[in-house]
Formats: C-alpha cells, sequence, structure tokens
C-alpha cells in the first residue's frame, strides 16, 4: 500500500510540474490591435488621434511646440525617422508600458504644453 502511495504522489509531482514546464514555456501570439481597440484605449486613456495632414500642418507651422517620439526599437530608428524626432523603444504591450512609465516620464519632461506624438 506504502508504495502504491508514493508511486501515486511521484505520478501527482511529475504531472503538476510538466504542467508548468508546458504552461510557462508555450509560445504566445499577441493579439493584433485593430483600429476599434486603438481608438477605445485613446478614449480610455484621454488622448486623440491625428492623421497625417494634421501632423504635417502642426510641424510645418512651429516644429518646437512638437515632442515627436519615435517608438521603433533602436535599429529602426536609426535606419530613418522624423527629423527631429527622438527615440523612446517600447513594445506594444502594457506590461511593457507600465515598466517603462517612470523612465516615460522622464523622458517626456515638465512641459505640459508641448504636443506630444508617439509613432
Amino acid at each position: 500500500m506504502n508504495g502504491v502511495r508514493k508511486t501515486l504522489l511521484a505520478f501527482v509531482a511529475i504531472t503538476i510540474t510538466v504542467g508548468a514546464l508546458w504552461f510557462t514555456n508555450r509560445s504566445v501570439t499577441p493579439k493584433e490591435a485593430t483600429w476599434e481597440d486603438v481608438q477605445a484605449e485613446a478614449k480610455q486613456s484621454g488622448y486623440h488621434i491625428i492623421n497625417t495632414e494634421e501632423l504635417r500642418k502642426r510641424y510645418s507651422k512651429n516644429p518646437d511646440r512638437l515632442l515627436l517620439v519615435d517608438t521603433r526599437q533602436e535599429w529602426e530608428y536609426r535606419a530613418g525617422h522624423i527629423k527631429g524626432a527622438l527615440n523612446f523603444p517600447i513594445e506594444p504591450t502594457w506590461l511593457s508600458r507600465w515598466r517603462k512609465k517612470g523612465d516615460l516620464e522622464a523622458f517626456i519632461g515638465s512641459d505640459k504644453d508641448r504636443f506630444i506624438v508617439f509613432y
């Protein structure tokens, strides 16, 4: 009886270990954001979306009042970016944005009158 109990306990331990390894090592495909997702996040977060024409007008009128933030990876930024844009690489996940929140606040600075554009 004691041997059966040990075998059953070992089987349960192995099953839990295999399940935990599978769960933590499985590949997770991030959800593709739809236009509706982008609009909903903008509304919820209190920012608005502009198109390229509005950006061009603002950039032509007063580029010093704009803070252009290129959120792509550094190598993509080096390959080409809008003149005057600064690079702040960030992944499009809530966890990445949450982890970099303090860094982003320091990066943006205290000038609240600038129009900030993330792309």
